[in-house]
């Protein structure tokens, strides 16, 4: 079998489905095995877990730890995957998600033109032509007001047409949630059955984390995961940042994702082109990627702290199981 990596890595003798040739008689080398499977497992299209349409809402509480971020990588890497998605924007004054997604100029009708007569719910969805699973839906265009009937059962009336569209519902919808826990917050929880929550490692972000989740639980809401974003393990190392086992430990919540800061962010940001496209990937991108394949198929991960050699000086952290 050729090398998947020229140049850099030998031919296999063997084919990958069956045990590796051993070098010496009677000592199989299961090493080599186990991470021949290890390389291959991310071949295979993730298996969806649940019920469909999976409405998630990504939330934190504070603003700036990343959730227009996560729910367009998230997004754009499960429609990657196969399934349909629709990301709503639920922030109705400050919207951002049509700007990471590179789709700004196509806003022509909103959610609120829906329900007022003026357009049809296809005519609201933005289809993104490099990946045309993806649709975008925004509750309202900026420097608009939103009407003082547009609540709660505004967006769940939204959502439930989603459902029952002709074209088929979508496998997620992804609703990008304002900050705060004002009346935006409590609209765009109230058609959730999952929360994705966004926080960083810092006590201001976890404070409102926190209190976030006791709210999403009391609407309901027992399906919560957590992403931990911009992470740092120079300054980890240095105990000048918690850990993510120290904020998995004072929120109590099962980890989906850990994302390490990345420069290319405010690059991707600003070109309106999410990380999860570049090539070569980043490794914000391909964290949030390996976040979105635990959430289909309703896995999490397991932070682990492991202690290096001494020669290297330092521990490295944070690997998924």
């Amino acid at each position: 079998m050729a090398s998947p990596f020229p140049g850099l890595l030998p031919s296999l003798p063997f084919s990958p489905s069956s045990p590796p040739p051993s070098i010496f008689p009677g000592k199989p080398l299961p090493r080599l095995r186990a991470a021949v499977s290890a390389a291959l497992q991310w071949n295979r299209k993730p298996q969806l877990a649940g019920e469909t349409p999976r409405v998630v809402v990504v939330t934190s509480g504070k603003g700036g730890v990343g959730k227009t971020t996560t729910t367009a990588n998230v997004g754009l890497s499960l429609a990657r995957f196969g399934f349909s998605v629709v990301a709503v924007d639920a922030d109705a004054g400050l919207r951002n998600l049509d700007l990471l997604l590179g789709l700004e100029n196509r806003v022509n009708y909103t959610a609120v033109e829906v329900l007022n007569g003026d357009c049809r719910l296809d005519q609201a969805l933005i289809r993104d032509r490099r990946c045309p699973s993806l649709e975008l839906l925004c509750i309202s265009k900026p420097r608009s007001k939103l009407p003082l009937g547009f609540g709660a059962k505004a967006l769940t009336w939204v959502v439930d047409a989603l459902r029952s569209r002709p074209s088929g519902a979508p496998h997620f919808v992804l609703i990008d949630c304002p900050a705060g826990i004002d009346a935006g917050f409590i609209t765009a929880i109230a058609p959730a059955n999952e929360a994705l929550l966004v926080t960083t490692p810092d006590i201001t972000a976890l404070r409102d984390a926190d209190r976030v989740t006791g709210l999403l639980e009391c609407d309901g809401i027992r399906d919560i995961k957590m992403v931990v974003n911009r992470v740092r393990t120079d300054l980890i190392r240095g105990e000048d940042m918690m850990s993510v086992i120290d904020v998995q430990e004072m929120l109590g919540l099962a980890l989906l994702g850990v994302i390490p800061e990345d420069s290319e962010v405010i690059k991707s940001t600003n070109r309106g082109y999410p990380l999860v496209l570049n090539k070569p990937p980043t490794v914000a991108g391909l964290a949030f990627e390996q976040a979105a394949w635990r959430l289909v198929e309703q896995d999490t991960m397991t932070a682990v702290m492991v202690e290096e050699e001494p020669k290297k000086k330092g521990f490295f952290s944070f690997f998924g199981g």
